[in-house]
């Protein structure tokens, strides 16, 4: 499957596709600039079929999933350069001033629309697990991994019951030691990761209480998710790790923490001062 044939190999298939198959191309080739952004979940409840539906439609195109589907339609809905897959307002002509210009805006956006999704009963709810649990595990694989750790560095300064597992085999392991006094916050922007899913899966079945921080409401993610918390960038499939949807997700775990902080201040400002003065002679 070559990078620009995606779309013309559709039209070509068409006739050949079951009845399921052909709900989903219609809604495709009809939506293709929206189903870039799109989950599994939501292009299967768009179409009114399964997300398997969907699943065994990318393999008759001869692709491995969704996710490298949504990679070649990303390639047939771009005609110009690569520069331009990054976000259709950047060009290559854009001086420093406009791309910086126009990274601020996007950035922004995107955090505005993740404060706008925000829901106060969610956010009180997820602090009280957080106070609650014994432990809390922050788990992402990729660049949510990165997320993961930072979050892990930031509680870690006024809590000691936060933990990050680095490997995604030590992660599942950790998952099915979890107990119902523990807390699991997954970190994932499409929340369609085989592995972050089989972390969720695995922390669900032993009763651990699960938060998502992730872009889709309705994702295979969602389904074992306690609460759900949604970032507001959008980042399309040649955008993997973009800084945008990181910053959201960081605004978000920032938001928990400043709440965590505020609920337990007495014994969080004292763990701060010890840990802050436990680096103080790493500084010149």
């Amino acid at each position: 499957m070559t990078k620009t044939d995606i779309l013309a190999y559709i039209h070509a298939r068409y006739n050949r596709f079951t009845n399921t198959e052909k709900k989903v191309a219609d809604y495709i080739l009809e939506n293709t600039t929206d189903v870039i952004y799109m989950s599994i979940t939501d292009l299967a409840e768009a179409c009114d079929v399964g997300e398997s539906s969907v699943f065994r439609f990318c393999k008759t195109l001869k692709l491995k999933g969704y996710q490298e589907f949504k990679i070649a339609l990303a390639h047939s809905t771009t005609a110009e350069s690569e520069m331009s897959q990054l976000t259709s307002e950047v060009t290559m002509e854009d001086t420093i001033a406009e791309l910086s210009s126009k990274i601020l805006t996007t950035t922004v956006n995107a955090l505005t629309e993740t404060n706008d999704l925000i829901n106060s009963a969610d956010i009180e709810k997820a602090v009280e697990y957080i106070i609650q649990g014994n432990r809390v595990h922050f788990f992402g694989v990729g660049s949510s991994l990165m997320t993961a750790l930072e979050a892990k560095n930031k509680f870690m300064r006024i809590t000691n019951k936060t933990e990050c597992t680095i490997d995604s085999h030590l992660q599942i392991m950790s998952a099915s030691l979890m107990t119902e006094s523990e807390v699991a916050v997954l970190i994932s922007y499409s929340g369609s990761t085989k592995d972050t899913i089989e972390v969720a899966k695995v922390a669900k079945e032993r009763g651990a209480k699960i938060i998502a921080i992730t872009r889709f409401a309705k994702s295979p993610l969602t389904s074992y998710a306690d609460i759900t918390l949604l970032c507001g960038a959008n980042e399309g499939p040649l955008q993997g790790g973009s800084l945008t949807a990181k910053i959201a997700q960081l605004y978000l775990l920032d938001l928990l923490y400043m709440e965590y902080f505020k609920r337990t201040n007495d014994k969080s400002r004292r763990n701060k001062e010890l840990t802050a003065n436990a680096v103080v002679e790493k500084m010149i």
